[in-house]
Parts: C-alpha cells; structure tokens; sequence
C-alpha cells in the first residue's frame, strides 16, 4: 500500500526555483522504492509576487498551508527588495505560526569534500545547530521614534521566555541520544554581557541538562565558540543555540564543512500539531541564478530530514548514503565544490545512487 503525503511547495527566489525541481525528482525516486507518494501544491509566493501584489504571500496563506504535511521551501529573497520584508512577510511567519520552534542544521564534512579548514578530512567533522527558532533576537519587538529625522531612534528588544529555551534546549539533548555520537551537547550563551536574557537561557540549560546525566555538556560564550568552531570542529556533537546565535554559527558549519550548498535545514515543530517546513540554508543566492550551476545537495538532503519526519527513515538514509557516495567519487560536482557540474547533473548522479 502505498503512503500519500501532501506537500506544500514554495519555491520562491532566485536558485530556489531550480533546487526545488530536483529536490522532487529525488523524492519520486525514493517514493517509487519505498512506497510513498508526493501530492504537492505548489505555490508561487515570493518577491515575484510582491513586486506583483505589494505583499509576499495572500493574506490567508497560512490558512492555505495548514492541511499539508510538510512544506517545502526553495529560498527567500531578492535584491530589489530588503531582507526585512522578506523575511517578515513569508518565511518568519510561517515558522511561528505553525510553531516551528526547533531549528534544525547539520553540518557534516563528507569524503571526498575539502574542508577550509587545514588537515581536516572526511567524516572528522559531524555536527548540527539546533536553533531555537520562534523568539530570542528574532522576536520583532521595538519599534522606531522620529523616522528619517537626525534624531530617529531605533529600539529592538529580545523576547526569552524560560518555555521557550527549556524547550529547545531539550530537543537539543533528546537528539544527542539519537545520533548516539559523542553523546554532548553544548550551549552557546553570551550572559556575561546580555545579563538578563542569556542568564535565563544559561539557568534554563542547566536545569534541563540535569534531566539527561548520559549527556555531556559545556556552556562557550559565543565568541568563544566561533574560535573553537575553527580550533576544534570535531569536539561538536549537538550544538544549541538562541536564534541570533544559532543562525550565525550553523552558517559557520557549513562553510567548514566545504559549502553552504551542503546545508540543509529543518523548521520543526516537534509536537507536529502544524507542518513543519525543510529548506536549503543557501538562500537565494541572486548572483548564480537560473544558470544552471547551483549546488542542488542541500535541498536533497532538506528532502531526507523532510521523509524521515514524516515517518520514512528507510527513505531518509537511502538518500543520505546516496548523496556520500556521489560526493566521495568526486567526479561530479559543481562549481562550489571546484567542479563543473550542472545542477541537473548532480541530482542525476543523486538518484542513480539510490539504485
């Protein structure tokens, strides 16, 4: 018998609208072996749409997103217009409606792939950021006083709640069992400056990392562990962080596994009361649009965490140990990864894999 899943699909900017298609042709590739299949709705929100409408999406697009179970996202953004509309129109209001409060980014150095990183190899490297993904830094509270004037003020506050943190954090700890790695967990915290918020957060790991003995822990300023991130990447098992610190450092990950083409992304909502979201960390990446040479693993590997969520770890792995073995033949790959594939390609070698 076979599974039918519904998918919403937001290609969106830029390179997402060429990850997204190949993203597809890996998931009917999977679903025809492991007894799955993909009903998608596409949608074509976006800044296409905004420059169109004035708005990123319909007013009622979370409605439209409900019923689905999964949404996947191609990237958001575009030159002509800034971040701050983007963002705040399509991909942050998605994550906090459907309480997609864990952040999700591995970042793992395969064989094959060279590390920035001097002397560092395959498989020495195997991290991910669990990012707390709903409030903390993000959390759109202030304002501005006397707009365009010389005296124009500008007041952005953090919003931590101990709900908040004690739930990331604890998602954090639960998936270090999982991986049943280094079993460690570290926390970033900045307390000795953000007296108030990051204390919580500090009181709030703690707490939380006495419910789980089994797991190791350490608590790094984040300063300290972006040095320790180049120093010493292969210390890192789970790393949890708030949403500024998460973002910043899971974008540091990726680079020292080789390319942000490698980084996939999950917006959990781990209750899974709502869909959750998957999307490639990479962006839109306007410089390398529509030319046929954007690196489409991140996605694919956006599609594993995608079926392994909804209850295909079978169809997960297959497309993991597929993706390892392209890039350990090292024969195709495109220009972020020094070679000179096209993205069609990739996604070729991608499913002949999976046999």
């Amino acid at each position: 018998m076979s599974l039918t899943l519904k998918i919403a699909v937001i290609a969106g900017d830029g390179v997402g609208q060429e990850v997204i298609p190949q993203g597809k042709r890996v998931l009917a590739a999977t679903g025809a072996k492991h007894g799955a299949r993909f009903d998608y709705t596409d949608y074509p929100w976006g800044t296409d749409y905004y420059l169109q409408n004035g708005v990123m999406a319909p007013h009622d697009f979370i409605d439209q997103l409900r019923p689905a179970n999964a949404i996947f996202l191609g990237a958001v953004g575009h030159p002509k217009v800034p971040d701050n509309v983007t963002l705040n129109g399509l991909l942050l209001p998605i994550r906090r409606a459907f309480d997609q409060y864990a952040n999700i980014r591995p970042a793992v150095l395969y064989h094959g792939v060279q590390s920035p990183l001097a002397l560092r190899k395959g498989e020495k490297i195997d991290m991910v950021v669990v990012r707390e993904n709903t409030e903390g830094e993000y959390a759109q509270v202030g304002g501005f006083l006397y707009r365009d004037q010389p005296e124009e003020v500008a007041v952005q506050t953090s919003l931590f709640t101990r709900r908040g943190c004690e739930r990331v954090i604890r998602v954090a700890f639960d998936l270090a069992r999982k991986r049943n790695k280094q079993k460690r967990v570290a926390s970033i915290t900045k307390s000795n400056a953000q007296g108030y918020s990051m204390v919580l957060w500090d009181r709030a790991f703690a707490k939380v990392a006495g419910e789980y003995p089994d797991i190791a822990t350490e608590s790094l300023l984040v300063d300290a562990a972006a040095m320790n991130f180049i120093r010493r990447p292969e210390s890192f098992d789970v790393v949890v962080g708030s949403n500024l610190f998460g973002d910043i450092l899971s974008d540091l990950s990726a680079i020292i596994v080789g390319s942000m083409g490698l980084a996939p992304s999950a917006n959990i909502d781990p209750s899974r009361r709502f869909p959750s979201m998957f999307e490639p960390v990479h962006g839109s990446a306007p410089d390398i649009a529509f030319k046929g040479i954007v690196n489409p693993l991140a996605t694919i590997l956006c599609a594993a965490q995608m079926v392994e969520h909804l209850g295909l770890p079978e169809a997960a792995a297959d497309i993991e140990r597929a993706v390892a073995k392209v890039l350990a033949d090292g024969h195709i790959r495109t220009p972020d990864l020094g070679g000179s594939s096209t993205t069609a390609r990739v996604t070729d070698a991608v499913i002949s894999a999976m046999g």
